[in-house]
Formats: structure tokens, C-alpha cells, sequence
């Protein structure tokens, strides 16, 4: 018989639990501001350091690398860590990676450094999603996991046009240099506020790769890589459609980041609720918003009113990231925190190659809007996959001991 993790018990300090989940909302805040920073700031940052701008951005492509390995990998290595401690660490690496990105001498230099920054970003999510849900009542578990991720969509309200100003101000070094500030920030509020924790003494490599033998698991994670795609097909060339199909102002488009960043804070919100009902409920409703949301896009491309209301509804997608945190901890059994980590990668995954498809339909010579439709037919296709796993699961329900 396993001893039991004491690390997942459920602390009862309610108080002490909201001032955790602040902890943690701060902390991805900063993570999600220095994740994006370097989009709104990449012609500046070419600038400074004598490369182009395509070469410039070959830098997010680094970090995005580091999130997809390091997720698993960091995973498995902290398996026996409690997880306050592992969050700590987590977010240790975080004020080192992003204060040597401010001192960073030249481009491969700050390659490397972002590499090397992203390897935490998918584990701590998760990690801070499962402490989260283990410290909240199981009848708000869904609105304490997207508790977490209230900082990253408010990066996209306030954090993005701060740097995007301060950035053309200050230059991209001061921004790493504010950063890093607001991560040392969060990684005192997190040491000060997130209760010790038994590390898991049954906790290892092989128990955390047996999540991996469960095929809801997959499902799960394959769900996100392809749904989630919608969103970045078309969040990749917003600009583009603005500035080139619907003809709005330069100054527009800070407006309809802001907006969409308001509709991932209250999709977040709306989400959290549905999860708390039903996780599989809200994959689905949250897949099929989209799809309808993605062809809207296309269709009302031309009107700028329209296809900022749009934008704003699109950001509404991000639902879908706390939905399927918690319905991987439904189906990932005692192995946790490898899956909760995945569900990161999976993201970034679908990051890349929506940015990807988005590209192909408008150097096929379709027109830029056209990558709603794109993007539309990614999160249709998610949502087949997740109801493909579904049904899998029913017709062997007997066999398999994941939750639906």
C-alpha cells in the first residue's frame, strides 16, 4: 500500500489560500509579460542587436522550444520535490533567466538565455495548478485552477501595451529589468504564502511516466495541440487582417490586443464556473464557441466594429486551458504533475503549428482574413478528438479505471 502524498492534502486556511492564490496569479502575470514581451518588442530588439527582424524572432521560437522540453523534463526530475518547493525553484530560474535576458551581450547569447528560460514555464503552471486545486473546496477546484492562469490573460490587458510603451521608452533591456523585479516579487510572495508541503516519498520517474499508458491522457493533450491551434492561427496574423483586410488605423491594433485580453480574462472567468460543473462539459462548449468565433472572424473581416467584437469573443478561447488542466487530473490518476505539465507543451504545440497553417493559407494566396477558417477547422477538429476519446472511453469502461 502507498503512503499517501501528503503534498495533495487540502490545508484548511482559507485566508491564507487567497493570499497564495495571489502569489501565484502574480507570478504568471510576470511569466506571461516576459513570455510575450519580446513579440511587441522585436523590431527594437533587432535594432540593438544587428540582426533582422525574422532572425530576431527566431528568439520567441527558442522559448517556445524550452516550454515544450522542459515541461516533461523538469516534471519528471522534481517527481520526489514537495511542491511548494518545486514552485520556488520554478520560479527561482525565472528571475535568473529573464535578469540574464536584460544583460544578454548579443544575439546567441540571448537565444540561449531564452531557451533556457522557457524550460521551467510548463511545470510550474502546472505545478501551481495543482496547488491550487488541492488547497481549494473540490466544489471550486475549476475556479481555483483558473485562478492561476488569471495572471497570464491579465498580461495580455495591462502587461503587453505596458511593455510594448516602455519598451519603445526605455528599450527591451529595462523591460527584462522590470520583469525580473515582478518575478522576484512573486517568488517572496510564494515563499511567504504557499503552506510546506510533504514531498511525495512514493513519488518517481517510472510512476510519473505510467500516466502515459492512459489513453484519456492522450486524448487530452492531442485535444489541446490541435484545438488550441485556432486561436493562434489567427491571434498570429491579427495585425495582418487589421492592417491589410480591414483597413483600420496603426493605433487600432494595441486597442484589439487589449480587447482580446479582456476576453481571455472573462473567458477565463466564465470558464472556471462551467469546469467547476463539468470539465468535459467545458472542453466542449468552449471548442465549439470557438469554431463559431473563428468563422465569424473571416466573415466580418472587412467591418472594423464587427471583427473587433470578434476579437474581443476570440479571446474567450483561453477557457479551454484550465478546462484541460483539471480533466487531466481527472484521468492522469496519482501520476499528476508529468500531465499537468504536458498540458503546456500541448499548447505550445498548437502554438506553432496554428502559426504555422495560418502562414501556408496566406502564402497560398488566400486572402489574410481566411486564416478564421483555418483556425476554425483546428478547433473543429480538437473537438473530434476529444468526443472520439469519450466514446473510446465508454465503449471500454470496464477496463479502464479513468474518470469520464
Amino acid at each position: 500500500m502507498s503512503t499517501p502524498d501528503i503534498s495533495s492534502s487540502r490545508p484548511a486556511m482559507p485566508a491564507r489560500f487567497g493570499a497564495a492564490g495571489w502569489a501565484l496569479a502574480v507570478a504568471t502575470f510576470a511569466i506571461g509579460t516576459g513570455e510575450f514581451a519580446l513579440m511587441a518588442m522585436l523590431p527594437g530588439v533587432a535594432r540593438s542587436l544587428g540582426i533582422s527582424v525574422p532572425v530576431a524572432g527566431h528568439v520567441i521560437s527558442s522559448y517556445a522550444m524550452g516550454v515544450v522540453i522542459g515541461a516533461p523534463l523538469v516534471a519528471l526530475v522534481g517527481a520526489r520535490l514537495s511542491r511548494r518547493r518545486l514552485l520556488l525553484a520554478l520560479q527561482a530560474m525565472f528571475v535568473v533567466g529573464n535578469a540574464a535576458s536584460a544583460l544578454a551581450p548579443g544575439y546567441g547569447a540571448l537565444l540561449v538565455i531564452r531557451f533556457l528560460t522557457g524550460l521551467p514555464h510548463g511545470a510550474f503552471y502546472g505545478v501551481a495548478a495543482l496547488v491550487a486545486a488541492d488547497m481549494a473546496d473540490p466544489a471550486r477546484r475549476g475556479r481555483a485552477v483558473a485562478g492561476v492562469f488569471v495572471g497570464l490573460t491579465v498580461a495580455h490587458v495591462v502587461g503587453v501595451p505596458l511593455v510594448t510603451w516602455a519598451g519603445q521608452m526605455l528599450g527591451w533591456r529595462a523591460v527584462y529589468g522590470f520583469i525580473t523585479g515582478m518575478e522576484l516579487l512573486a517568488l517572496v510572495m510564494i515563499a511567504r504564502t504557499v503552506p510546506a508541503m510533504t514531498p511525495d516519498l512514493q513519488g518517481s520517474l517510472l510512476r510519473e511516466m505510467g500516466a502515459l499508458r492512459r489513453p484519456q491522457v492522450w486524448f487530452t493533450l492531442a485535444t489541446g495541440a490541435i484545438g488550441f491551434g485556432g486561436m493562434f492561427c489567427v491571434g498570429t496574423y491579427l495585425s495582418t487582417v487589421l492592417l491589410g483586410v480591414t483597413g483600420v488605423p496603426a493605433y487600432v491594433v494595441p486597442l484589439s490586443q487589449s480587447l482580446w485580453g479582456v476576453g481571455m480574462v472573462a473567458g477565463n472567468m466564465a470558464g472556471a464556473r462551467l469546469v467547476d460543473i463539468s470539465p468535459v462539459l467545458a472542453v466542449v462548449v468552449t471548442l465549439v464557441a470557438s469554431t463559431v468565433m473563428l468563422c465569424l472572424f473571416s466573415l466580418c473581416a472587412h467591418s472594423m466594429v464587427p471583427v473587433l467584437i470578434v476579437t474581443s469573443l476570440m479571446g474567450g478561447i483561453i477557457a479551454l486551458l484550465p478546462a484541460l488542466q483539471t480533466r487531466l487530473m481527472d484521468v492522469a490518476g496519482d501520476a499528476q504533475g508529468l500531465v499537468a505539465a504536458l498540458n503546456h507543451s500541448a499548447v505550445n504545440v498548437a502554438n506553432a503549428f496554428g502559426a504555422w497553417l495560418g502562414g501556408v493559407v496566406i502564402a497560398a494566396g488566400y486572402g489574410a482574413q481566411d486564416v478564421g477558417w483555418a483556425g476554425a477547422g483546428l478547433s473543429a477538429a480538437g473537438l473530434a478528438v476529444f468526443l472520439t476519446g469519450l466514446l473510446a472511453r465508454r465503449g471500454s469502461a470496464r477496463s479502464l479505471p479513468d474518470p469520464v
